[in-house]
């Protein structure tokens, strides 16, 4: 019997945490601008873009799973291309469950970065740039310090989806002991061999790290609803 963690789920965690650590930086370079531009976007596009951005909270994590793995194989655009540059093919490999894990968590990334510029109104914006501030000043001058709650909600958010990712990584990574095997697959291996008290470990460490992660959103989201608004998806 189990009485606590193997090396190898001590491999899975770590490995976890890297994917974890390196989709949250890749989703905070791309979200941030991608939410800016939904925020402020008088555009017809908006609302397509939108429905994309979310997609992953309703469509079946097998099914992006599915076509990220057709996309990104070798017989696939991105497959063929990565192939041309001398890089191989992405599944199976770290980069490929980055690359999937930042689709799959965008949307947990760009609503609250967007809801919380949305509760900022126009008027600052308008302001610095009658002052003549830059994109890059206006950025880090009036929409960070003023959003900032959101940008942290964001980042804690889709850090901790990654870390609880399963259909998605199981279809584009498979499950290759400190390659590919993230802590949620390393649940299920425990659980298919019935050693149900090396899975409460696991499961159990999971359950208190979910739980910190949204009484820490819910306070950012309680800070916010007392002056008029909220970070939340």
């Amino acid at each position: 019997m189990s009485t606590g963690f193997s090396d190898a789920d001590l491999t899975a965690i770590w490995l976890t945490l890297r994917i974890a650590g390196m989709t949250t930086i890749i989703l905070m370079l791309i979200g941030s601008p991608l939410a800016l531009w939904l925020a402020r976007t008088p555009s017809r596009w908006k609302g397509p873009v939108s429905a994309l951005v979310a997609l992953p909270l309703v469509l079946p994590p097998t099914v992006l799973g599915f076509y990220l793995l057709i996309i990104l194989g070798p017989h696939g655009p991105v497959g063929q291309l990565t192939s041309a540059l001398g890089l191989g093919t992405l599944p199976f490999t770290f980069w490929g469950l980055v690359v999937a894990s930042t689709l799959y968590s965008l949307p947990f990334v760009v609503q609250p970065i967007e809801n919380a510029i949305t509760a900022m109104g126009p008027r600052p914006l308008e302001v610095a740039a009658t002052l003549r501030a830059g994109p890059w000043d206006r950025f880090f001058s009036i929409i960070l310090p003023l959003a900032r709650p959101g940008f942290i909600t964001a980042a804690i958010l889709g850090f901790a989806h990654t870390v609880g990712e399963f259909g998605v990584v199981l279809m584009v990574g498979g499950n290759i002991p400190g390659i590919t095997q993230v802590i949620s697959v390393r649940i299920y291996d425990h659980v298919e061999m019935m050693d149900y008290a090396a899975a409460h470990w696991l499961s159990g460490t999971m359950v208190i790290f979910s739980f910190l992660v949204l009484a820490v959103v819910y306070s950012f989201n309680r800070r916010r609803e007392s002056s008029g608004g909220s970070y939340g998806i």
